[in-house]
């Protein structure tokens, strides 16, 4: 299996979803429409394919991109084949809900929650979205960059020392 004949498989299947794509350091990451996300998941899951498994879900925010300001990350994995993918995609804050993929894979339960915890992004039909981490009177996702990541009466350090 390579990066060409899974890109070249989703194109054939679902030649309007792609955005875009990229081979980074080896690994093949497409950036698939908000809307069409699950179905590509499905597809690379029960046809001969085979991503029988979800390695990670998670969320990532850029706040000076309005449109794609929130996006959510999966890592799919091929244990026959050893052959990892990466599916990302993005959409504006006031809009953040993805539909849930644990009907297809039941580790993804704990992921969505995670991720919705932290980043505050949705996930249409979940069994049971509810913060797991996080204090439930936090009132905020911790993971957002809207919150300066030091205490501003320091002088000693400021947000561009963590990549702000």
């Amino acid at each position: 299996m390579t990066n060409e004949f899974v890109l070249e498989a989703i194109q054939r299947e679902f030649p309007e979803s792609i955005v875009q794509y990229s081979d980074s350091y080896g690994m093949l990451t497409i950036e698939i429409k908000k809307e069409e996300i699950k179905k590509v998941i499905h597809y690379l899951k029960t046809t001969s394919l085979d991503f029988h498994f979800l390695t990670d879900i998670t969320g990532i925010h850029y706040p000076d991109n309005p449109e794609r300001e929130l996006g959510v990350i999966y890592h799919l994995h091929n244990l026959v084949e050893n052959f990892r993918l990466r599916l990302k995609t993005f959409m504006p804050k006031a809009n953040a809900e993805v539909e849930t993929v644990t009907d297809l894979y039941a580790g993804a339960n704990w992921m969505e929650r995670e991720t919705f915890d932290f980043f505050g992004i949705k996930f249409r039909n979940h069994p049971d979205l509810r913060i797991i981490l996080n204090d439930p009177e936090l009132g905020v996702h911790p993971m957002l960059k809207e919150f300066p990541l030091e205490d501003g009466t320091r002088t000693d350090k400021d947000d561009k020392m963590f990549g702000r």
